[in-house]
């Protein structure tokens, strides 16, 4: 019998559909820190069965291999620089994806705050950063900024955590959302190269992630 479920487990075909999507609002993708935002999804029908956990890419997008089947995707309480959905309970709200081949399912949230019109650009050994800041909650859930920062790095992987330089601009300093403007030294590499990678981010009062404009490259 031993021998009987043993060669079962071998001969399980290994996971072979792809789910992928991106965080948006709206028809626009929402930037988050690398590695740092997870969700969650579980396969339903299946009690006390683990959920299989992922984080999103800067951009917002993720991926997983899994099996066909029945899902519930969830994002789990107090992460991300947006609000998810909540029950009348209370409890996480779950999105139901029925998987039967590869399939796109894109994370619809509602952000305190969105980073518009952003425009980066390298002249004169400086990066400059010009935006507007669109807040999206307004209700009695509403919260405060507290910095809007420009991160310039070496590498794409651009945030807080990963950055050579960082201009900061508290947020009440900000006399009109609709015209911020922010500018840093280019940073010296020990490697000399030509171009760096930047993007604007937005800390929130209260929350742990902040919201981030894509991130461009800027030659110089």
């Amino acid at each position: 019998m031993l021998l009987s479920a043993a060669c079962k487990l071998d001969n399980m075909s290994p996971p072979s559909v792809i789910l992928k999507g991106q965080l948006m609002y709206k028809g626009t993708p929402v930037g988050v820190e690398y590695n740092q935002v997870p969700f969650q999804i579980y396969q339903s029908g299946f009690k006390g069965n683990s959920p299989i956990t992922g984080t999103f890419d800067q951009d917002g997008n993720y991926s997983i291999l899994t099996f066909n089947g029945n899902y519930k995707f969830t994002i789990p309480g107090g992460q991300g620089p947006f609000q998810w959905k909540e029950l009348a309970s209370g409890g996480r709200d779950t999105l139901a994806i029925n998987l039967s081949g590869d399939q796109t399912v894109n994370i619809e949230v509602t952000p305190y705050y969105m980073i518009r019109n952003a425009t980066l650009t390298a002249s004169g050994g400086n990066i400059t950063a010009k935006l507007s800041i669109e807040k999206d909650i307004t209700d009695a859930t509403a919260k405060s900024i507290q910095t809007v920062s420009l991160f310039v790095n070496k590498t794409q992987f651009t945030s807080s955590a990963d950055h050579a330089a960082e201009a900061d601009l508290a947020g009440t300093a900000i006399t009109d959302p609709a015209n911020v403007n922010l500018s840093v030294a280019i940073p010296k590499f020990t490697v000399v190269q030509s171009y760096v990678y930047a993007r604007v981010g937005i800390r929130i009062a209260g929350v742990e992630d902040m919201i981030f404009s894509p991130v461009q490259k800027l030659t110089y």
